[in-house]
């Protein structure tokens, strides 16, 4: 079985990577030729997964999934939310975020916050969500060097260290994508 995974993002792909059976062939948007930017034009997570799943299928004609993820930041009304990756700007840099994210959050007590993922398959002529939330606290200074995004300033409820220390394998088994990816095999354990 061949699946595209549409993202040009490396770390999602190796996180993904991963977790998929050895019966799957995942491929890269690099591996299809699709090096056009997606779109990612909708108001939610789930909207923008979906929108990514489609345009694959539509344009290119291979089953896919596609995935959407946003921190939410309760002191922030779910903030950055759908607008993670370019909270402080459309040049996308996670230390621009996590800077911007740290000085909003300067005035509130209240540092809890979630990962949310949602991925959107696309798999023949039917579409399916599978949503993975993992609940933590945004710490008051960046700890770590590994993962990416907001990694290094998330602290995962129950853990004393953040996303950023932690190895690929514990951040994938407690992990908002790690959950949600796990939801996505086993349904297509059930369909292969």
């Amino acid at each position: 079985m061949q699946l595209v995974f549409a993202t040009n993002n490396a770390n999602k792909l190796k996180e993904v990577q991963a977790l998929i059976p050895e019966h799957i062939t995942l491929l890269s948007l690099k591996d299809i030729n699709c090096l056009e930017d997606i779109p990612e034009t909708q108001d939610t997570i789930e909207g923008n997964a979906l929108q990514k799943a489609q345009y694959v299928k539509t344009n290119y004609g291979y089953d896919c999934f596609a995935d959407d993820t946003g921190l939410e930041v309760a002191a922030l009304d779910g903030a950055p939310g759908v607008y993670s990756a370019r909270y402080a700007g459309p040049q996308r840099a996670a230390s621009d975020n996590m800077n911007l994210l740290l000085e909003n959050l300067k005035p509130h007590t209240d540092r809890t916050a979630q990962f949310k993922t949602v991925i959107a398959l696309s798999l023949q002529g039917q579409t399916h969500q599978f949503t993975g939330i993992c609940e933590g606290h945004i710490t008051e200074e960046k700890h770590g060097d590994k993962g990416f995004g907001y990694d290094p300033i998330f602290k995962p409820k129950g853990h004393s260290i953040t996303f950023a220390e932690m190895a690929l394998e514990l951040k994938n088994s407690i992990g908002h994508r790690g959950k949600a990816t796990a939801q996505l095999i086993s349904f297509l354990n059930k369909f292969y």
